[in-house]
């Protein structure tokens, strides 16, 4: 049927059947994880009570706002956290974790990384490539990490030998840019175990972005303490416009609430405006969009596999978040696929990606998101920065028929080359 609508070769045409083929027994288990957390949400929503109510907004401080204190009350419940805060105040993923970090994070402790570089655009808020906005570094928290093993897992001795004295135990979930896979739950609570074991009270934080709705449980239900996480990502289900949230142990959340707006005041204020509906709309579809956008990541990859490129997991493979990568093996390679992608999208597809400098990031980046929201990665979308091995990223996908048509059309452009 996509030949009606798309010109595509015979060869791409053979390969996608293919593709299709193969990929049809990782789909069905995928709509189970997808059926499962979908009833899982609604049973946290009939358990809260949520009401026609909640989903009016408010102005100016927002004092007494029951919406806002209900959605957090149904994220919480939800991921099998003690207290939450859901909620878009937070400007992006990097602004909600900078804010759980400096929330829970005071002079004189020391920040143990367990996964190796974090993400690129924690740089700056850590204080790792040498600007001085105010970061961590700034402040005096004092930061290491533990380098992951040459085969992509934690390094759990080393992990329980750093994080002795340490205040916090950090641990990035998805890949962000690196040549790795994105950690497993079973890996997340093992790390947990390993710096609980030589320090009981450390603080283990997940950076859980790209992750939710993946598996059936989240990483406060693994033994982490504190995750955190974007809205423009999978958890806002491609409708929320903006926001993030933070979720795990009362006391930590409500320190993170405290630096979100101001010492003393806390959780307690913050509007809605007209946005809570869409919120409490974006939670409830996250299920099914989370598991179209990984039939997404499975089909690209096993498409892409078929047609001689390396791609990241192997479509038979767990999928612990919603991102597949393509070594394209040139700057044509990765431009070729992120055009594609750009065409298949249903806002500003007549645009050609281009690679340009980013804050945050240390090589020029190419990006292909034709989207509703600006910058949201739960629709399909594809980056990456410009360097060896020119791997370009592919996340989202709103509904598999459509992602798939953008996936095919960067396929068919980077076959012309």
């Amino acid at each position: 049927m996509i030949e009606q609508f798309f010109e595509l070769s015979r060869a791409l045409l053979d390969a996608d059947k293919k593709a299709l083929a193969l990929c049809r027994e990782r789909f069905a288990q995928l709509e189970e994880i997808r059926e499962y957390n979908q009833l899982k949400m609604l049973k946290a929503f009939t358990d809260c009570r949520v009401g026609g109510n909640h989903l009016v907004g408010t102005t100016g401080y927002g004092m007494g706002d029951a919406g806002r204190d209900k959605l957090e009350e149904v994220f919480a419940a939800l991921t099998g956290s003690e207290a939450a805060l859901f909620r878009h105040n937070f400007m992006s993923g990097t602004h909600t974790l900078a804010v759980a970090l400096f929330g829970v994070l005071r002079p004189g402790d020391r920040m143990v990384a367990a996964t190796g570089r974090p993400y690129d655009t924690l740089a700056g808020v850590i204080g790792l490539d040498g600007t001085r906005y105010g970061n961590l570094t700034e402040f005096g928290v004092r930061y290491e990490e533990v380098p992951l093993l040459p085969a992509g897992a934690p390094d759990l001795d080393a992990i329980t030998e750093r994080c002795r004295g340490a205040r916090m135990c950090y641990i990035q979930r998805s890949r962000g840019y690196a040549a790795r896979g994105a950690l497993s739950l079973d890996e997340i609570e093992a790390v947990s175990r390993a710096a609980k074991a030589a320090q009981p009270d450390i603080i283990v934080m997940v950076d859980n972005c790209y992750g939710e709705f993946t598996q059936k449980q989240e990483p406060t239900q693994r033994g982490a303490d504190l995750m955190a996480g974007s809205l423009i990502k999978n958890p806002g289900g491609g409708i929320a416009p903006t926001g993030g949230y933070i979720a795990g142990r009362t006391d930590l959340v409500e320190l993170c609430a405290h630096r979100l707006t101001a010492p003393g005041v806390g959780g307690e204020i913050g509007c809605t405006l007209d946005l809570l509906r869409g919120l409490y709309l974006g939670l409830y579809y996250a299920p099914g969009v989370v598991c179209e956008a990984l039939k997404t990541s499975v089909y690209a990859a096993c498409l892409f596999e078929l047609l001689g490129y390396e791609a990241t997991p192997r479509y038979s493979q767990d999928r612990n978040d919603i991102i597949t990568s393509v070594e394209t093996g040139s700057p044509e390679g990765m431009r070729a696929l992120c055009s594609g992608v750009q065409a298949g999208s249903p806002v500003d597809s007549f645009a050609a990606p281009e690679p340009d400098e980013m804050p945050g990031y240390e090589d020029p980046v190419i990006m292909a998101a034709g989207a509703f929201t600006m910058g949201s990665s739960i629709e399909l979308s594809a980056d990456g920065p410009i360097r060896p091995p020119y791997t370009v990223y592919l996340q989202g996908g709103l509904n598999f028929a459509a992602a798939r048509a953008g996936v095919l059309l960067g396929a068919e452009r980077m076959l012309k080359l």
